[in-house]
């Protein structure tokens, strides 16, 4: 069988060739200095808006790489809700989605918390709260017990499956997870953005869990970069970007996993992804200050907490037509409560009613200074 990273001599000691990564390094911590000032000018409640987009991001979109998705609106008001944001009516979210929230929030505002035993366990067990993962049992809270066989990541149809990594014995993870936690929980012997790709690619090796390895090794980075710049806002979505990246992502992963102990190539990917995480970020938060102005525009109005809620989806960038109907499944409301709602706001001059008639009728936003 083709050996792994974690049986060559001297695991888990990484080396990387820091003169070739040195100028990436350096544009990196560059461009994500600016963003971090650039957004420090803009206010609290919106860089609070900010982190709130950026999480709900992160959330879909690490469950995305998994081939999970889960519902945006449930997604952002479990955030709001755990952030103590006010964002008027919040749409309930089920216990999937409300795990992966906990997560994220826990690993990127208590970042400066030690990371332990317990805590991924609690992490791993609110991932998976009934102890399922589609059609298979998942040991939840604990590390895996290869009980039914080794961990493999496969693809393929059943019987013509292909393996792409074999994770170590689940005999060698106690002692696995303490080198692993030892290292993160010590001060920085280098870089910090350099320690959260190290983190990444150490913890999804040893894999220690029956599943959701991935969604907390990037978890693990968030709260390393996080750490890099001594804030619990975020402001760039490493998950969002390592999605559009998904295929260059796992093959080098893998040529990694199946390499030596030099890890220059994956710190180099990991690198670059970051790069270009931070400068999507203007493109994802473009909405944050249209959004602000609305509302300063509006501060005064009388608008209710349906009302505000719908908007706020609008803000964000609504998909398709508004109609009555959809506000009404938007703000868990009735038809004729959402057509007052609707009729109000077209009467202040902030929504705009379309051409069609009926049913057919739809809405947009009006435009404003």
């Amino acid at each position: 069988m083709m050996g792994y990273i974690y049986d060559q001599k001297g695991w888990p000691k990484f080396h990387w060739r820091l003169e070739f990564l040195s100028g990436q390094l350096a544009s990196v911590r560059h461009r994500q200095g600016r963003l971090i000032g650039r957004m420090e000018g803009i206010g609290l409640a919106r860089r609070a808006e900010a982190t709130l987009q950026t999480l709900t991001e992160d959330v879909l979109k690490s469950s995305e790489i998994e081939d999970e998705v889960l519902d945006k609106e449930q997604v952002r008001s479990a955030l709001a809700r755990r952030l103590g944001m006010d964002t008027g009516a919040l749409t309930p979210a089920g216990r999937q989605v409300d795990g992966m929230v906990a997560m994220l929030v826990d690993a990127t505002q208590q970042y400066d918390t030690k990371l332990t035993v317990e805590r991924l366990f609690d992490w791993h067990a609110a991932l998976f709260p009934t102890g399922r993962s589609g059609m298979s049992q998942v040991t939840a809270g604990a590390w895996r017990t290869d009980s039914t066989g080794p961990l493999q990541v496969v693809s393929g149809l059943a019987g013509r499956e292909r393996v792409h990594y074999q994770a170590p014995e689940a005999g060698r993870l106690d002692q696995e997870m303490r080198a692993f936690l030892d290292w993160f929980n010590a001060g920085d012997q280098f870089d910090p953005v350099m320690k959260a790709g190290v983190a990444h690619l150490w913890f999804v090796t040893i894999h220690p869990f029956d599943d959701g390895n991935g969604r907390i090794a990037r978890a693990i980075a968030d709260m390393a970069l996080a750490r890099s710049e001594h804030s619990a806002q975020r402001f760039y979505s490493m998950s969002a970007q390592i999605r559009r990246e998904r295929v260059a992502y796992f093959a080098t992963l893998a040529a990694t996993q199946q390499g030596d102990l030099d890890i220059t190539a994956w710190l180099d990917w990991f690198l670059g992804c970051l790069g270009h995480a931070v400068d999507n970020a203007d493109d994802m938060l473009a909405s944050v200050p249209h959004k602000a102005r609305f509302w300063e525009a509006h501060a005064g109005t009388p608008i209710n907490a349906r009302q505000r809620a719908v908007i706020d989806r609008l803000l964000d960038g609504f998909e398709g037509n508004l109609t009555s109907s959809k506000w009404a499944g938007l703000a868990k409301c009735s038809q004729d409560t959402a057509l007052r709602d609707i009729d109000d706001l077209v009467q202040r001059g902030i929504l705009c009613r379309g051409p069609a008639g009926g049913r057919s009728t739809s809405y947009t936003m009006a435009e404003f200074g």
